[in-house]
């Protein structure tokens, strides 16, 4: 492809020699002879450093945001959304060729693009599914690296569902991924918020920027749903240039509301009323969370233009979510629960529902904080457990390069105040060991924070963990 094919949509500040090009990179290990190696500049490296070595290995041009010693540079202002719009080119942007449907928001995520991929394939459609936990093409599941994959990675996943035929793919969006211009040249035809509390500020700063993050989005789709109930709707949708289709649980003026809701032990049941129609929903997961997740659910599916009643009866049909709100067969007369809850608000809506279903029972919550993130949530998740669960164990989620015990210090300080039992166990097997060895007739033990991951990070390496295998693991020692 001519390198002018691959920048037509690409703002170029000089002139250039128009070469053909075989392949586009901006990590110079994996430049080859003929590629465009594109200089992206990050927190703590610049891609312009690697210029000479992109060359040595034959690229044809070097996509740059400043001066450098190359044959043939093309100066840019944004080289991340260059190299996004120029994967859009190179792979024949492929996301216009599907019913494109993202969603962004702090918690809800995975569930929610979990459940419309399902309710779509339910319903008949051919949809694909990009996310955190999987990625699903042509009905088959990839291992997922992040929420929201790198820009050539997805474009490239775009174009095996296309080829595939698939017509709708659903996919998370972080904020992360919205800043750094991952899907710059994507147009959505709905875009879904849940919800948006404290996360991700040892990336964005402060909640300001987090927000601006997240609001690239909704000016890049057709049509949005948002949980009308959520705090920074406001700031979310106050300027809005799409239509929004709101839902709630507590407000009527939402174009969608839940009435005469009930929180059973194993599920969720109430009506859902809007303009003209009204629906009963079961949805096979417990909570309130979960009664918002199941909203936005037929509100994308509206804003579709799918059937209410056929999108009703497909989300009774659906499977839970691995890692959220998981309940492991451990065949004990108490329960243990998986959750990937690791934010303040996560933590609260979990084992708020937890305290709803527990009866005579006891709640006790295993959790940790991950090493080189957001250090200001640590003691807020610290309180949040304290004063719901009746047994806090805490104890080491993904340290990374940080101390473990200086991060539990951390939490503990939000703690301090707490009337309820308190164990610090630091290495994670035996804080979950100590729960389910103190777990008693009724009682839930919540495994918080890890959910649906099957590794632990300590420094810079990533070791094998599962804690199905842990809670199998200590069944099988005490016979």
């Amino acid at each position: 492809m001519k390198l002018s094919a691959l920048l037509r949509r690409t703002d170029v500040k000089n002139e250039y020699t128009d070469v053909e090009i075989s392949y586009i990179t901006d990590d110079s290990r994996k430049c080859r002879p003929g590629c465009a190696f594109v200089c992206i500049e990050g927190k703590s490296f610049d891609g312009h450093s690697l210029v000479s070595s992109a060359q040595e290995k034959g690229a044809a041009a070097i996509i740059c945001s400043k001066p450098v010693e190359a044959d043939n540079q093309v100066m840019v202002e944004n080289t991340r959304e260059a190299y996004a719009l120029m994967c859009c080119e190179f792979f024949g942007n492929p996301s216009d060729k599907m019913t494109l449907v993202g969603l962004t928001g702090t918690n809800g995520k995975t569930t929610t693009s979990t459940l419309i991929y399902q309710v779509l394939t339910a319903m008949g459609k051919k949809a694909g599914l990009i996310g955190t936990v999987s990625n699903i093409i042509d009905g088959v599941k990839q291992e997922s690296v992040l929420t929201t994959p790198d820009t050539f990675d997805l474009n490239r996943m775009f174009r095996e569902m296309v080829d595939c035929g698939t017509e709708y793919c659903v996919m998370e969006v972080s904020s992360q991924a919205l800043d750094q211009s991952r899907v710059a040249g994507c147009h959505f035809d709905v875009a879904v918020f849940t919800n948006l509390t404290q996360d991700h500020l040892d990336y964005h700063g402060n909640l300001e920027n987090y927000i601006e993050a997240k609001k690239i989005l909704f000016r890049n789709c057709d049509k949005a749903v948002a949980n009308l109930d959520d705090g920074s709707y406001e700031k979310m949708f106050g300027d809005a240039q799409c239509p929004v289709m709101t839902y709630s649980a507590k407000n009527d003026s939402a174009d969608l509301t839940a009435k005469t809701v009930k929180l059973n032990p194993g599920s969720v049941d109430y009506a859902i009323v809007g303009i003209s129609m009204i629906g009963r929903v079961h949805y096979n997961t417990p909570g309130m969370f979960s009664v918002y997740n199941s909203m936005a659910v037929i509100g994308c599916c509206l804003q579709l233009g799918l059937d209410f009643d056929e999108a009703i009866n497909a989300l009774s049909e659906v499977s839970s979510v691995p890692g959220r709100f998981e309940v492991l067969d451990t065949d004990t007369d108490y329960k243990v629960i998986i959750d990937y809850a690791h934010t303040p608000d996560g933590l609260e809506n979990v084992i708020g529902t937890l305290n709803e279903i527990k009866g005579e029972g006891r709640v006790i919550t295993v959790f940790g904080c991950g090493g080189d993130r957001d250090a200001a949530k640590r003691p807020i998740m610290g309180r949040v457990v304290s004063e719901l669960s009746d047994i806090a164990v805490v104890t080491t989620d993904n340290p990374r390069t940080e101390d473990p015990e200086a991060i539990i210090a951390d939490i503990l300080e939000g703690m301090k105040d707490s009337k309820n039992e308190t164990h610090v166990k630091v290495d994670r097997t035996e804080a979950i060991e100590f729960a389910l060895s103190i777990a008693k007739e009724n009682d839930l033990v919540l495994l918080a924070g890890k959910g649906h991951e099957t590794y632990q990070i300590i420094g810079k390496e990533k070791y094998h963990y599962d804690e199905r295998e842990k809670v199998r693991e200590y069944f099988e020692k005490i016979g």
